[in-house]
């Protein structure tokens, strides 16, 4: 079982909230991809695109690296796992309690059908 701090889950779920780095990772999970690549991509600025790679780049969801005077991004897909296995834990535990809610109800109708 995997321990998450409340930051480490701030920096990946705060990375994913925002559409622009999701569409990086996207792109990122076909191949690795220059920074100027990835600029051309959005209708922003390549300081802009930067400021977005530092965040997933912090968050863990992306690793850099420099090859002569570029910049190549590759999807670090770990992270990605600690956050589908920390939301499928959520999942199964409102599932239960869900689950035993429907119960608890299902016997108390019952309780007073009968009565």
């Amino acid at each position: 079982m995997v321990i998450y701090t409340a930051q480490q889950l701030d920096h990946i779920f705060g990375a994913l909230a925002n559409r622009t780095r999701r569409e990086i990772l996207n792109l990122l999970t076909r191949s690795e991809r220059s920074v100027l690549e990835l600029a051309g991509r959005f209708d922003m600025s390549q300081p802009a695109v930067t400021k977005h790679l530092k965040v997933l780049e912090a968050a863990g969801l992306i690793k850099k690296r420099k090859e002569g005077r570029y910049r190549y991004c590759t999807l670090d897909g770990a992270k990605l796992g600690d956050a589908s296995e920390w939301i499928e834990r959520t999942r199964r535990y409102w599932e239960e309690s869900f689950a035993a809610l429907d119960e608890y109800l299902e016997q108390s109708q019952n309780m007073e059908d009968g009565s």
